[in-house]
């Protein structure tokens, strides 16, 4: 893992914000720290990039999983819904849909006879941090249609 640090005045910093935004294109990001300072030059952000530029660790890529074969008619059309649901959601939070729920933690969501919170928790990838934040989408839409 590497570091790099950036800093871009609140004014005129347009030029070092193309740059960080290219670094951020070219490496695997690991994580972004990012402060608001006031210092001797004047006011600005200030970012801590963890990277690495080892996509290998990272880039295990998986086989792209058709859901239309792999799921029953029925299970195929409410995961179909869920990833409606999910990208309202995501627009909304201002997130990548993937960022709600993936595909895979989605079809297992379909695939339960009634959808409740304690149900979604025991499935593989969904905590938590992810039920008190998304959960609700998807259990209050489940009600709305039973209605």
């Amino acid at each position: 893992m590497q570091i790099k640090i950036f800093s871009i005045p609140i004014m005129g910093g347009e030029a070092i914000t193309e740059e960080l935004n290219a670094f951020l294109r070219s490496k695997k990001i690991i994580q972004v720290d990012q402060h608001f300072v006031q210092g001797p030059q004047g006011v600005a952000w200030t970012f801590c990039i963890k990277y690495t530029e080892d996509f290998s660790a990272f880039n295990k890529s998986k086989e792209k999983i058709d859901y239309r074969e792999v799921l029953d008619e029925a299970t195929f059309k409410r995961f179909s819904k869920m990833r409606e649901i999910r990208k309202k959601v995501a627009k909304e939070q201002g997130v990548p849909a993937y960022a709600v729920f993936i595909d895979e933690e989605m079809a297992e969501m379909a695939k339960l006879p009634t959808l409740t919170l304690a149900g979604m928790k025991k499935i593989k990838g969904i905590g938590e941090k992810k039920l008190e934040k998304y959960g609700h989408y998807f259990v209050e839409n489940e009600a709305d249609e039973k209605s």
